[in-house]
């Protein structure tokens, strides 16, 4: 069994070791496009292909590198078994609404199995069941009431006494025929596809703003613009809110993930737990070895401390106990965003932005939300019917339910990280950092985060988060400042990891700063 502290590193998931990926320029002057698409995951990438291919001319924007973020990191489930979430969907849709969000992710389901027999991509894509189990007396319940809402809209499943584990359970539902794929290898021909439709892509062009002439413009970190008709935020968290107010309606949350050798593998079937702390299995070959991808561990990004590494040991210990783990190849960490209703957020940025497009809060299930994002965002710019317009406006309107109030619950402490991150300083001694550490200290009154590199390098940031404000957090296991309030992620030197905050931290001289 691997020990802890010689674990893999986090730079990369096997996604992104096992692909190798075309390069882009960036953007260096004006241009003009009907569509602007910004964000080259799997949601851009199949908007641009889908736009193209209706004959807009359409250029994709990419802050960092293409299929760089939250794409390269899933666990590459394609279904539409999003945990225990179809009983509550009716109990706060209703059984029409809840039918609509299921159909609409086996849209995107059959689309991408469509698309992999139509241009013959190779990317392990393979059927296989989807569960949802529970050791656990108190969730049988649940999982009982969940079957109730598969027969109510008519899903294809099944309620199980036992499955394909090796270990007992108390009770499963399977939803049947799903889909688990390779999402870069998928994804690397669609963007093969996009170039094919004579779609432009930029890299290192990060988008920070939109402004309203005649047309909507997208402003770029240096400064030029790219007019167009239509702008597609595609970006995970939208970086023009357009006073849509996103941050107060929405989370971030971060999981973490490892593919590990083990002598009880599985070899067929994906499964999630019903019970906190949530565990999602599948299968997954590598070189014709056949291994499994153990996820879980989630909390609200930068609202844990520091040792952050305690969530792969958790998950190392889950895998020893039930699978008896004897290696761990890879391990990686991701984050996702959850709305107020837990729908995504798909439309118009707001009512009176037409133009200016959002997909965002796909709650972990970013395959086929996302995909079907790109779907219905085709069908609304090319004036087709779809059903599920109202369904995942943005814009659309909310009832107090149990989930929203336990959404208000977890939410409501952005205030407080506001507030309190600037309040409590903690003082730390800087010489005393070892390598690889960081600390939060005050100087001059001003809160700063300070970490020592591997040739004993300091290099120190104000840990005021660009985007709001809020104190970011230090993250041991990946050494990145995380914010506590709407996830934006910052690497040592203060550079934006991860949106919304499209501004790097303010880097600080400490040696100056201490002279003074």
């Amino acid at each position: 069994m691997i020990m802890v502290d010689k674990f893999p590193p986090t730079s990369k998931s096997y996604w992104q070791d096992s692909v190798s990926l075309p390069t882009y320029p960036s953007l260096s002057e004006d241009e003009k496009f009907d569509v602007c698409v910004v964000g080259a995951g799997i949601t851009g990438l199949t908007t641009a292909f889908l736009l193209s291919k209706e004959g807009f001319s359409v250029c994709l924007l990419e802050a960092k590198s293409v299929l760089s973020g939250t794409t390269s990191l899933t666990t590459a489930k394609v279904t539409a078994q999003h945990g225990l979430f179809y009983a509550d969907l009716i109990e706060q849709f209703g059984i029409e609404q809840a039918k609509q969000y299921y159909q609409a992710n086996e849209n995107a389901l059959n689309f991408i199995a469509k698309m992999v027999q139509e241009h013959q991509i190779t990317c392990q894509f393979q059927h296989e069941d989807a569960y949802v189990y529970t050791d656990s007396d108190q969730d049988i319940e649940k999982i009982e009431k969940e079957w109730e809402a598969y027969e109510q809209l008519g899903i294809n499943g099944e309620l199980c006494d036992s499955i394909s584990l090796p270990f007992s359970i108390k009770k499963a539902i399977k939803m049947s025929n799903q889909a688990l794929f390779h999402p870069l290898e998928y994804s690397k021909a669609i963007l093969k596809l996009c170039e094919k439709n004579g779609v432009t892509i930029y890299e290192e062009t990060r988008a920070i703003n939109v402004e309203y002439n005649k047309h909507p413009a997208v402003i770029t970190e240096n400064g030029h613009r790219i007019i167009c008709q239509y702008v597609v935020q595609a970006s995970q968290y939208p970086f023009y809110d357009g006073l849509g107010y996103y941050p107060t309606r929405m989370y971030a949350s971060r999981s973490y993930a490892m593919i590990v050798e083990a002598d009880k593998t599985i070899e067929q079937g994906m499964y999630v737990t019903a019970e906190n702390p949530v565990r999602s299995i599948r299968p997954i070959n590598i070189n014709d070895e056949k291994l499994m991808l153990l996820v879980g561990e989630s909390h609200k990004t930068g609202q844990t401390d520091d040792a952050m590494m305690k969530h792969f040991k958790a998950l190392e210990k889950y895998g020893k106990e039930n699978f008896s783990v004897t290696n761990i190849l890879y391990r990686w960490s991701a984050q996702d965003y959850i709305s107020l209703d837990q729908l995504p957020y798909i439309g118009s940025v707001t009512k009176h932005q037409k133009n200016v497009f959002v997909a965002t809060g796909f709650k972990k299930w970013g395959m086929t939300n996302g995909t079907n994002a790109a779907l219905l965002l085709n069908d609304i710019i090319t004036e087709q019917a779809n059903n599920t317009k109202a369904l995942f406006s943005p814009s659309r309107s909310f009832q107090i339910t149990p989930t929203l109030e336990k959404f208000i619950t977890v939410n409501a402490d952005v205030a407080k990280h506001l507030a309190s991150g600037k309040l409590k300083w903690g003082k730390s001694d800087i010489d005393a950092l070892a390598n690889h550490e960081a600390c939060v200290t005050t100087i001059d009154l001003k809160r700063i985060g300070v970490y020592k590199d591997a040739e004993g390098d300091l290099h120190a940031v104000d840990t005021t988060c660009t985007h709001l404000g809020c104190e970011v957090n230090w993250n041991n296991a990946e050494k990145s400042w995380d914010c506590p309030c709407h996830g934006s992620r910052f690497d040592y030197n203060g550079n934006v990891l991860q949106g919304p905050a499209v501004k790097p931290l303010e880097k600080i001289d400490w040696k100056k700063t201490l002279q003074n």
